[in-house]
């Protein structure tokens, strides 16, 4: 399996993960290869901090063998935009793709004005760039801060709610077509049943743009955030309907591929409002609930492995899904300080 959105922390963060314990516990729940998120401290966004991280990660990629790709992060310097995709082209497919924040997440990288989207896209396009790029769609200006209840973390959906991610979407799609972008956009972590719409209609129009979804956005909801206060997540929980939407959108193959966003932090981290869910576990759970529904092996290859080979233009390799994954489940679940998925 591929785990295509881990933030495996490290550097100045190890207290929450090291690249050594994420790559082993990924090993254990049975991830042949992960792409890791450039939201760290510091972040990646230069090319000196990616090679640093790359060498970090080489002794623990021999040890665990599992492959290790990274996000180069973008920023709104036009320098900055160069030296990226000059990075990636030179250590692709160790750098597998851009990211950019639309909107504030963990790491503060958010590039939020229409504006300053609409400038790091026309940078990408004029730099030649035709690779992946990853988007945290989230709107800044539909957030209400205000509405989060600490402890509460079913207020943090009315904080960041559906039409923020959903016009995020919109936004991201009009500038890819206004700015004629080259490469392929796709949506991380999609929450909600009008951002898939949005991406659906986009790909009518034939536009390469691609979407994620993860497991606790297709089996948690708000209820569950009532229940357990750590549930708090960019973007958050949803309703019931969304989350069905999601499932079925995962069941029907509207949804392209099946992401963690594994995410961890510590248990005061998480307990002082941290956003963000250890997410492998999941992984395994949905790959379980799948198999219940009858999804055949090939669409589960699919899902887990081959549409993001396909999508990042990786070497074709065989996805192997695994048929314990509840043993590996359990086997992994002491690893983190909470467990998002101890109900099921």
């Amino acid at each position: 399996m591929i785990d295509a959105h881990v933030h495996l922390r490290d550097f100045n963060q190890k207290e929450k993960e090291t690249i050594e314990h994420g790559l082993r516990v990924a090993k254990l729940a049975g991830f042949q290869r992960v792409f890791d998120m450039p939201n760290c401290n510091p972040p990646l966004t230069s090319k000196e901090v990616v090679l640093e991280r790359l060498a970090l990660a080489s002794e623990s990629v021999k040890k665990h063998k599992v492959a290790y790709h990274l996000y180069m992060g973008l920023t709104n310097d036009e320098e900055q935009i160069k030296e990226a995709v000059n990075t990636y082209f030179m250590l692709f497919p160790l750098v597998v793709g851009l990211k950019m924040f639309l909107g504030q997440s963990t790491g503060n990288m958010g590039i939020v004005s229409y504006s300053d989207q609409e400038k790091v896209v026309r940078a990408l396009t004029q730099a030649g760039y035709d690779g992946v790029l990853t988007v945290h769609a989230e709107k800044e200006s539909l957030m209400k801060s205000e509405l989060y209840i600490k402890g509460h973390s079913e207020t943090h959906s009315l904080a960041r709610p559906n039409e923020s991610e959903i016009e995020s979407i919109k936004d991201i799609i009009k500038i890819v077509k206004e700015t004629g972008f080259k490469g392929k956009l796709h949506i991380a972590h999609i929450s909600t049943k009008g951002g898939v719409l949005e991406v659906v209609k986009a790909k009518k129009e034939g536009l390469k743009v691609f979407m994620g979804a993860t497991p606790h956005h297709a089996l948690l909801t708000i209820n569950d955030a009532k229940l357990n206060p750590l549930l708090k997540v960019n973007p958050p929980l949803r309703c019931e309907e969304d989350r069905a939407f999601i499932f079925e959108s995962i069941l029907n193959g509207t949804i392209d591929s099946i992401e963690s966003d594994h995410a961890p932090h510590t248990l005061e981290n998480k307990e002082n409002g941290a956003s963000g869910l250890p997410g492998f576990g999941g992984m395994l759970i949905l790959l379980n609930k799948l198999k219940e529904k009858g999804v055949s092996e090939e669409r589960l290859k699919e899902l887990y492995g081959l549409n993001v080979l396909k999508e990042f233009n990786l070497e074709s390799e065989d996805i192997l899904i695994p048929t314990d994954e509840i043993r590996r489940k359990k086997r992994i679940e002491k690893e983190y300080p909470f467990d998002p998925f101890s109900t099921f």
